[in-house]
């Protein structure tokens, strides 16, 4: 594929734009780690919510979600259950704020908080540090080769003969480009150029929506997909029969492991539940929550995600998934079983967009890489320094050795991620992993943690160290066709059998959660629970709902005026009404692009009305019976940097 002129001209131009702007900025990164790693805490919650929003809106996930719509339609608004997307909402609601008050710099930091300074919150804090640069480096072979793939459709020039080197150089390209400003700045860098990038992505995603619109009819759409693609709901099957239109497809739900639309649905859902009611895990999501200068402003930061991230993207996303079916099945088909479906968007780009327009959203793409590519770069440093470095190697050492071990801590880690996205050759396979078989491992612990009184660090401990390892495992050791012949075994329980249909990641997150529960049990209840100036300090602080009772009864007995947080079925209640916002939010937008104008406007409705509701029940109370202790805090630390 070769770009026009203007299109080449555009893209390098925005890049060259991003690079010298993270380094204009890069200089307040270096007066300390704080500013390194958190911005200072001085970042208004709605930048950090667009920063938030461009750093999830990256390439190698716009590409799932358009092949995703494409074979699965109306019903792919379910798939990204996975990662959980609602997670978001448990953050809005209520976890955002409880993570926010503990006033920490990363998540093994908030360990100590939590579990204090014994063997088992030293196991716990190594554990976090552990499971953290695991996920930073496997987002970083994710990213790597979802920028790989699309460079390679966009980009002139031919680095390589063989194509999985010529996209593999692209991306260590794309990779170095942004690591020139990002490992300097930190989290101003990050934070600015994201900003930046998500407006133009922004701009690019609705153009996109709009052309799609205009040139596709519903007519055409409706001769292109199988009966019950626009259909939202879906029973036990998923329902769609591509035979007579595109056979590939059929084929590749079956790959998916999702003809079993319900039961994937079923396994989605009570995941996703768990893993988002277990707080962020430690990436740049918890980055930015604690960068926002207060609790409230994490939960409003979470909220702003919600909206600026679903409604562009899936205007961009319905697009080419629209246009791609309008046009190009016929190219699909002659591919046949050669057809790489993770290739839909970059196809149908080139294809469809006109020149400058192009330019503009292969711009914008690129910079989306760029914004999860930062953000994760900038998430790794503050484990190494502040948790291995600061607390056992060299405790007093001073913000200038911190923050250029930060940039050496950030280049070792691009480097590693690079390494292994080498080998690395779909990205679905990678996200499988990530979602079901390493968050399986970070569940249970993670849950536990805010919830239960007497959980302490060597429950965590065990209960990580044996998710972890069963999630690196377990996947792997699987014969390849013992699973595809016990979904046939006429001997093994029907449910079983339909279990055995779903990907492999998803069948082994059951059995990593529950080996992970036996962890956290054990290792709590075979030893001494933590001691009670600890529990206190953190439930005074973070003020969770849940099984704290004990601990309640303690602190009442030293300040009978302490009242208990009163908002479980209030937060329960949001969760529910978010959820279902968030959904809207998705649907709208596409049922906007393939002209089903009634659908639209009922999920338009949808979103005015969850809107209310979560103003009267949410946005109205957030810390209302407790702001003051916050905002003495900040003004008790803005008067010791004064001084």
């Amino acid at each position: 594929m070769n770009l026009h002129f203007l299109d080449i001209a555009i893209i390098l131009a925005f890049l060259a734009v991003s690079v010298i702007v993270g380094y204009w900025v890069s200089h307040r990164a270096g007066k300390s780690t704080k500013n390194y790693f958190l911005g200072g805490n001085v970042l208004p919650w709605w930048v950090l919510g667009v920063s938030n929003a461009s750093g999830m809106f990256d390439v190698a996930g716009t590409m799932l979600l358009v092949y995703w719509l494409f074979i699965y339609g109306l019903k792919s608004v379910w798939i990204p259950w996975m990662w959980p997307v609602f997670n978001q909402i448990f953050l809005m609601v209520y976890l955002s704020g409880w993570l926010r008050r503990s006033g920490v710099t990363t998540g093994a930091e908030w360990i100590k908080f939590r579990f204090g300074e014994n063997k088992g919150a030293q196991l716990s804090h190594i554990i976090v540090v552990v499971f953290a640069l695991v996920g930073v480096i496997s987002f970083f072979t994710y990213g790597f080769k979802g920028i790989g793939k699309f460079a390679t459709e966009f980009l002139p020039w031919q680095l390589s003969a063989d194509p999985i080197a010529n996209a593999n150089l692209y991306a260590l390209i794309l990779m170095g480009l942004t690591a020139a400003y990002v490992v300097k700045g930190g989290m101003f860098s990050v934070v600015i150029t994201e900003v930046l990038q998500f407006t133009l992505l922004s701009i690019a995603a609705v153009a996109i929506g709009i052309i799609a619109m205009t040139s596709v009819s519903p007519a055409m759409i409706h001769a292109a997909i199988p009966a019950g693609w626009d259909n939202i709901f879906f029973g036990w099957q998923t329902g769609l029969d591509w035979s007579k239109l595109i056979p590939a497809a059929n084929a590749k739900i079956a790959q998916d492991g999702s003809s079993l639309f319900g039961l994937l649905f079923m396994m989605l859902l009570s995941k996703g539940v768990l893993v988002a009611a277990a707080g962020p895990a430690p990436n740049y999501d918890m980055q930015r929550i604690l960068s926002t200068r207060n609790s409230r402003d994490a939960c409003k930061m979470s909220a702003v995600v919600n909206v600026v991230l679903n409604v562009p993207r899936y205007f961009m996303v319905a697009g080419l998934a629209i246009l791609a079916l309008a046009f190009y099945s016929t190219t699909i088909n002659k591919m046949g079983a050669a057809m790489d479906f993770e290739k839909v968007l970059p196809d149908a780009l080139f294809k469809f967009v006109p020149s400058g327009l192009l330019g503009i959203t292969v711009a914008g793409l690129l910079a989306a890489f760029m914004s999860n590519f930062a953000a994760t770069v900038n998430a790794a440093p503050p484990y190494i320094v502040n948790d291995i470095y600061r607390r056992f190697i060299n405790p007093n050492a001073s913000e200038k050795t911190c923050v250029r071990l930060s940039i050496l801590s950030s280049l070792t880690i691009v480097v590693i991620g690079i390494c292994i996205g080498w080998f690395i050759t779909s990205i679905n396979n990678v996200v499988g992993w990530i979602t079901a078989a390493l968050w399986g491992g970070y569940a249970a612990a993670n849950l536990i943690k805010w919830y239960w009184w007497r959980f302490n660090g060597f429950g965590y401990f065990w209960g990580m160290i044996s998710g972890i390892l069963s999630a690196l495992v377990l996947p792997f050791i699987i014969p390849e066709g013992l699973q595809a012949a016990l979904a046939v075994d006429p001997s093994v329980p029907g449910f079983l059998r339909d279990m055995m249909t779903l990907p492999t990641a998803l069948v082994c997150f059951p059995v990593i959660l529950g080996t992970s529960l036996i962890g956290c049990f054990a290792g709590t209840l075979l030893t001494k629970p933590e001691e009670d100036a600890t529990l206190k300090a953190f439930y005074k602080k973070t003020r969770p709902w849940g099984f704290w009772g004990p601990i309640l009864k303690k602190v009442q007995a030293e300040d009978p005026s302490f009242k208990p947080n009163p908002d479980f079925v209030r937060d329960m209640f949001n969760v529910v009404v978010g959820i279902i916002w968030q959904t809207a939010l998705v649907a709208m937008p596409v049922f906007f692009v393939i002209r089903e104008n009634e659908r639209a406007l009922i999920a338009l409705a949808i979103v005015i009305v969850t809107s209310v509701t979560l103003w009267i029940t949410w946005m109205r109370h957030l810390d209302v019976a407790y702001p003051d202790s916050e905002l003495d805090a900040a003004k008790a630390e803005a008067l010791a940097a004064a001084e």
